[in-house]
């Protein structure tokens, strides 16, 4: 039997042994779906608390119900480890590694280089599919992935299969999750297309196969951009409508009353998260590979990195408006992580704010019952219980991620002074409440 065939045999009898190299936010709800769909799955990380935590039945996903992972270690069809030479007995790897960027604001794809030399090509054979599933430029995987594989003599299309499938996770959505989101499938060749789209139908209910890898690598820089350069169109209206004394809360909800041609999105104290701040300049870095400027990226992400200025800058405001100096002023930043109801403070933009407030010389604290310890390079700062006496005690509340969890009433009544960068509270006429 040829290698396309028996492994077409085992993905669709769900026999399939699979590998997901990275246990983050996208490997171990994937790793989870697989399981669940009855093909036997081993997580390989490097972090022995999280391969220890999988093997216990325990999720540090809040979007992964421990009870799921539980279920599918006790059934048999779930394990992780740190040995990457379990891969030689696998048919499929799913790569779901880290791809962010370096100082300079290039792409870093050393963690998907490691996972193909440590992992991968020492324990690759005939047979075998391989999905890269971690966000980059166009031609990664036909430039990186299909040489380090092929340099092994086996062929893409006859013998290993390969492909990219972009990842697509909206941390904290209760409505989309990874079976129900429409997974986009490109391979090296149009067989690796059709042996990856197989595997993914076996588990997710819409499969969309494009014509190539770097198309697919495309769909998902695309996506994030498109909300990027939107987020960053709200945000220079923000600080615009805040010149001219207008309300852009209400200019966004008025707009939003069209029933065709808008969609609204929201100013915020700036972007955050493993995609959007990030995935736009590896677009704009490979455009100028080949000579062209990606000038609405660029801008974009000028824009978007302005806005952690703009709120401390309100906050000076806000704070003279009672007479108050910036330096030696008590404010307790609400909400530190990316986004709200999560527990991820990867490129937070209250990083940011917080240094700049520390820079100043303000006293700042911060709740967030997501986060409980936060480093913001210049010092570490630890949650604290929020309660009247702290929200009496401070001199300005500040709203950076608005969690449900949070007692917006409570922050209302006892706090002397507000600035919400997300409109949580809805005040226009309370003289205490200053927004963005």
């Amino acid at each position: 039997m040829s290698s396309k065939k028996s492994l077409e045999k085992k993905i669709s009898d769900r026999s399939a042994r699979c590998a997901v190299i990275g246990l983050g936010y996208v490997g171990l709800p994937l790793a989870v779906e697989l399981a669940g769909a009855g093909f036997p799955v081993v997580g390989l990380d490097k972090s022995l608390e999280k391969v220890e935590a999988v093997n216990r039945g325990e999720s540090y996903i809040p979007d992964v119900p421990t009870r799921q992972v539980l279920q599918e270690v006790e059934n048999g069809r779930l394990s992780a480890t740190m040995d990457f030479g379990v891969v030689s007995g696998c048919d499929v790897v799913c790569v779901c590694v880290p791809t962010p960027l370096n100082k300079t604001r290039d792409p870093d794809i050393s963690c998907i280089i490691a996972a193909l030399e440590e992992a991968i090509v020492p324990n690759l054979h005939p047979g075998m599919l391989i999905v890269l599933e971690s966000t980059t430029y166009p031609g990664t995987t036909d430039e990186v992935m299909v040489p380090a594989l092929t340099g092994t003599g086996l062929k893409a299309g006859a013998d290993i299969f390969v492909a990219f499938s972009p990842e697509r996770v909206d941390p904290g959505n209760p409505r989309f999750n990874t079976g129900n989101i429409p997974k986009v499938v490109g391979g090296a060749t149009p067989k690796c297309t059709e042996m990856a789209a197989l595997f993914y139908r076996q588990f997710l209910d819409t499969v969309f196969p494009v014509s190539s890898a770097s198309v697919a690598e495309m769909v998902k820089i695309h996506e994030n951009t498109f909300r990027s350069v939107n987020i960053a169109l709200v945000n220079e209206l923000a600080v615009m409508c805040d010149r001219l004394g207008i309300d852009v809360w209400e200019v966004i909800e008025g707009a939003a009353t069209k029933p065709f041609g808008f969609m609204p999105f929201y100013p915020g104290p700036g972007l955050g998260g493993h995609c959007i701040p990030i995935d736009p300049y590896y677009l704009s870095w490979k455009a100028r590979s080949v000579g062209f400027e990606a000038r609405f990226i660029e801008l974009a992400g000028q824009v978007n990195s302005f806005m952690p200025l703009h709120v401390v800058q309100k906050a000076v405001d806000a704070l003279n408006s009672i007479g108050k100096a910036m330096k030696g002023a008590r404010i307790l930043v609400l909400g530190v992580a990316y986004k709200k109801n999560i527990d991820d403070e990867r490129e937070s933009p209250a990083i940011d704010i917080i240094n700049r407030l520390l820079a100043k010389g303000a006293d700042v604290s911060y709740t967030d019952p997501y986060i409980p310890e936060l480093d913001v390079g210049t010092a570490v700062l630890k949650h604290v219980e929020m309660t009247p006496e702290l929200l009496s005690g401070c001199d300005l509340a500040l709203i950076v991620t608005d969690h449900d969890d949070f007692d917006y009433k409570l922050v209302l009544q006892e706090a002397p002074l507000i600035l919400d960068t997300r409109n949580t509270i809805r005040s226009r006429d309370n003289k205490k409440v200053w927004r963005i």
